[in-house]
This record gives C-alpha cells, sequence and structure tokens, in this order.
C-alpha cells in the first residue's frame, strides 16, 4: 500500500526553485470566487520552511502592509499554487526568521546575497559563432607588416 502513496504523491510534485528562509518571493495562488478563478500575488520574505522537500513541506511567508504584519502558510506543492518567483535572496544565518515579527525599521531588513557570475558554456558558444560570423563576412585584406624601429646605442668610453 506504501508503493502506491509513494508513487502518487511523486506525481504530485512539482518543480520549484530553491527556496530558503531568507527570501523574497512571489506566490501566483489561484482564488476562486463563485464560478470565477483568478489569481493573486502574496510577496513577502520566507520566515521559515517546514516539512522537508516532500508532499507535505511548507513554507510561512511575511509581509508589511500599512505597518501590519501579515503571514500566510503555503503549501509548496499545492495545486492550488500557480508558480513561485524567487525575487532576491538574503543573506541569513538562521533557518528560522522569528525574530522579523518583533524587528522595526533597519533591523528588520536583510543584506542581500552577493553572486560571482559565472560564463554559462552557451555564451562562448555564442560569442564563438559570431566571431566566426564576422571573420567570413569582413572582406579580406592583406596583412601589412610593420618593421619595428632599430635603436641604435652608443658605448660611451671609460
Amino acid at each position: 500500500m506504501s508503493k502506491i502513496l509513494d508513487a502518487f504523491n511523486k506525481l504530485q510534485l512539482k518543480e520549484m526553485p530553491e527556496i530558503k528562509s531568507g527570501c523574497t518571493v512571489k506566490i501566483h495562488q489561484k482564488i476562486k470566487e463563485g464560478k470565477k478563478e483568478r489569481i493573486q500575488i502574496f510577496e513577502g520574505i520566507v520566515i521559515a520552511r517546514k516539512h522537508g522537500q516532500g508532499i507535505n513541506s511548507t513554507i510561512t511567508v511575511r509581509k508589511v502592509t500599512d505597518g501590519i504584519g501579515i503571514e500566510r502558510i503555503f503549501p509548496v506543492h499545492s495545486p492550488s499554487i500557480e508558480k513561485i518567483e524567487v525575487i532576491r535572496e538574503g543573506k541569513t544565518r538562521r533557518a528560522k526568521l522569528y525574530f522579523l515579527r518583533t524587528a522595526k525599521g533597519k533591523k528588520a531588513r536583510l543584506k542581500k546575497k552577493e553572486f560571482t557570475s559565472v560564463i554559462a558554456p552557451e555564451t562562448t558558444i555564442i560569442e564563438e559563432t559570431l566571431g566566426e560570423i564576422e571573420s567570413s563576412e569582413a572582406p579580406e585584406t592583406p596583412e601589412v607588416k610593420e618593421e619595428a624601429p632599430t635603436v641604435t646605442t652608443e658605448e660611451t668610453p671609460k
């Protein structure tokens, strides 16, 4: 019986970006109002991630609107979640950021996480092909060798 449940749970898992505490995310959630369905966006900072990576995993997202803190708990793999966008990552030293509930002003901010730029292999391939195209389009001109001027030094008598 557990094999059947495991297989069903694997089918329900969604592809999600890596979400950590400190990330600022936009969560697009489907909301039904009568017969109509619309998408509502909730943007805030992830203060906790619980229950691992499986089907039961949840994230707690907090935002402050008009001086009032709002927290919502979202099941990550719920069918009502359309998509999750990670806007930026914050530099944190804790897994749970519950201290943000009482922090005000500058204390409630997280530092941005610095990224090192990595050149993807695709960009080098594109640059190489562009270089080949430019060299094939340019008319060939005969190479002119320039001779370096000769410098003579006079020896002074001792």
